[in-house]
């Protein structure tokens, strides 16, 4: 979005039309040239006054995953909206509610938490806070958030485009096996992966194939690969290599930073391993390992983010939540990047069709995890 010219222009246009004319303006418009300037000092005040602010997850903003993300959005906010800003990073679980308490106290209007786990430690600040406006990224509970006016979710259906993912691992695997690990066995996480697995299925369904899935069934959760924490890059580096071992030669890795072990373990592999990355684009996340990132599971949280601070700001802000999809936008499979020569023809084409079918309802997502 960029700065309106509106004003500018406007002053511009008196400006010329007072010399033209060089008359004088009246008392009547001198006046209110002085109530519109002072309108729109006020106006720059307030914003100036305005403040929003941001608790990560223990992933940190700097994770190349949703953390990073959902930052853009409050980063654009201060920029686009010349706002005053504040964050605080999570190292562990211990800090959410610590760090939420320090944003409150530094008189922020919003406070954007970022992740699942933040979810309790958010609804208590709403709770205990309802002058101050509370929106969370990837969290929404019904029954915690009844009644609360001033906490917004900002949740995201990632099975659709994952379904996408499924499809196109399925059908560029050479092995025919593609593997799938999470961060931890949270709904966040597995509805990446409930979707990874249905899109590869009903490409076996499609085709005639038999493409496995590793790593994660929706029908036996207990029996998934999670690493355990969003930090452990050597455990996912490890899962990955359990993964390829037993054939797969596409991975999706939905573990934010330690999901980079899963990218460290394709690109060691030659070319004969690559991966699908998550929340944002791998490509420019971690262009370093383009070269092995086929494609991203998109969630725009920057946009959502902003849209939130910005409603915020401007005093249209509503608890309703915003849910992210194919159909608007919210979520979507990235571009193919260096693989896009890769990619047959008659795959993009079928992955539009995908697409338009899961929007219709034509094609119906299975994941108990997705939004309602």
């Amino acid at each position: 979005m960029k700065k309106s010219l509106v004003a500018p222009a406007l002053l511009s246009a008196l400006a010329l039309s007072v010399a033209g004319c060089a008359k004088a303006p009246d008392a009547t418009s001198a006046a209110s040239d002085a109530a519109s300037a002072a309108t729109s000092a006020a106006g720059q005040a307030a914003s100036g006054d305005f403040k929003a602010c941001m608790v990560s997850d223990e992933g940190g903003f700097d994770d190349k995953s949703f953390n990073q993300t959902s930052h853009d959005g409050l980063t654009k906010a201060k920029s686009e909206l010349g706002i005053q800003t504040g964050e605080m990073q999570s190292a562990t679980p211990n800090d959410f509610a610590k760090n939420i308490n320090a944003m409150v106290a530094a008189k922020c209007n919003i406070i954007v938490t970022v992740g699942f786990m933040l979810g309790d430690a958010t609804v208590a600040a709403a709770k205990a806070n309802p002058d101050v406006q509370f929106a969370i990224v990837d969290w929404n509970d019904a029954a915690k958030t009844a009644g609360l006016k001033n906490l917004k979710p900002l949740i995201f259906n990632t099975a659709e485009p994952s379904f996408m993912a499924g499809y196109t691992a399925a059908a560029m695997s050479k092995t025919g096996s593609v593997g799938t690990l999470g961060g931890m066995n949270i709904p966040t996480v597995t509805i990446f992966m409930d979707g990874f697995h249905q899109g590869a299925t009903y490409y076996n369904t499609q085709k005639g194939k038999s493409v496995k899935v590793l790593g994660w069934d929706p029908k036996n959760p207990k029996g998934g690969q999670f690493v355990g924490s969003f930090g452990d890059v050597a455990g996912g580096s490890r899962i990955a290599s359990t993964l390829t071992s037993q054939g797969a030669d596409v991975i999706f890795p939905v573990a934010g930073p330690a999901g980079e072990g899963a990218l460290q373990v394709a690109k060691k592999s030659g070319g004969k391993v690559n991966a699908v990355w998550v929340d944002t684009d791998g490509c420019v996340s971690s262009a370093s390992y383009c070269s092995n990132i086929m494609t991203s599971v998109q969630k725009a949280m920057d946009v959502a983010v902003f849209d939130a601070i910005k409603a915020a700001k401007d005093g249209s802000f509503s608890a309703d939540p915003y849910v992210g999809n194919l159909e608007n936008d919210g979520v979507k499979l990235a571009d193919f990047h260096e693989f896009d020569s890769k990619v047959p023809a008659e795959l993009k084409g079928e992955l539009e069709t995908i697409k338009g079918d899961i929007v219709s309802g034509k094609i119906k997502i299975e994941s108990a995890s997705q939004p309602k």
